[in-house]
């Protein structure tokens, strides 16, 4: 049973509060994948780099930090724990690097609302709104705006939306009090959650014996 829960949740085989030095190691790893993840989307977002701005750069950082745990041999859950959280990230920087985008460059303009669809409405889930619209010379937006779009809004309405004058993002409704920190904003649960669970993984992964000398001595020396 010792050695399945070491295998499940790592051996931490030491007494009283963890070295700081081991915190330190998590706390890197954890800060160095973040960075690289979100940092890596924002960056190919502003430079309109599709390979950084669609997250796959990010996933990339997410598989290095993942390997990283498996080199130290943390616990497999946690190890299981900090890749779903990781590739969560990932997945979710993409939308947060173009508000950032939108939030530093975007302009606002009006549009003219042609049809509303309850997404959430036909499948007997929770209503969600989605409104068509055209600009201001009646060219149809290639995207539909959720934002800003609800239960009152109907076609021939004026919404508000920011879009990017150099069209590296996809312009969407205006929100109040959009700026870059409330962009980011819904990454940080995601980045404190991923941060605690390596920090955890690595702070467990501590052996005080060689995995040879361990098994060494419960074979009897043989």
């Amino acid at each position: 049973m010792g050695h399945l829960r070491a295998t499940v949740w790592g051996p931490a085989e030491f007494v009283g509060p963890p070295p700081w030095w081991l915190v330190a190691e998590g706390a890197l790893a954890a800060v160095l994948a973040i960075v690289g993840v979100v940092g890596a989307t924002v960056v190919g977002a502003w430079a309109d780099r599709a390979a950084l701005a669609d997250g796959t750069v990010g996933l990339i950082c997410a598989l290095a930090l993942v390997l990283h745990l498996v080199v130290v041999r943390a616990g497999r859950a946690l190890v299981g724990a900090v890749a779903v959280l990781a590739i969560c990230l990932a997945l979710q920087a993409p939308q947060a690097a173009a508000g950032v985008v939108l939030a530093m460059e975007g302009r606002v303009q009006s549009v003219v609302v042609t049809s509303v669809q309850d997404t959430g409405g036909a499948t007997g889930g929770r209503s969600r709104f989605l409104c068509s619209v055209t600009d201001r010379d009646g060219v149809p937006l290639t995207v539909r705006i959720w934002r800003g779009c609800g239960r009152t809004v109907r076609p021939g309405d004026v919404l508000a939306v920011v879009y990017d004058p150099r069209g590296r993002v996809s312009p969407r409704g205006v929100e109040n009090g959009a700026g870059v920190l409330h962009a980011l904003l819904g990454l940080a649960g995601w980045a404190a959650a991923l941060f605690l669970a390596t920090v955890v993984a690595v702070v467990r992964s501590y052996r005080l014996t060689a995995p040879s000398a361990g098994l060494e001595e419960s074979t009897g020396g043989l």
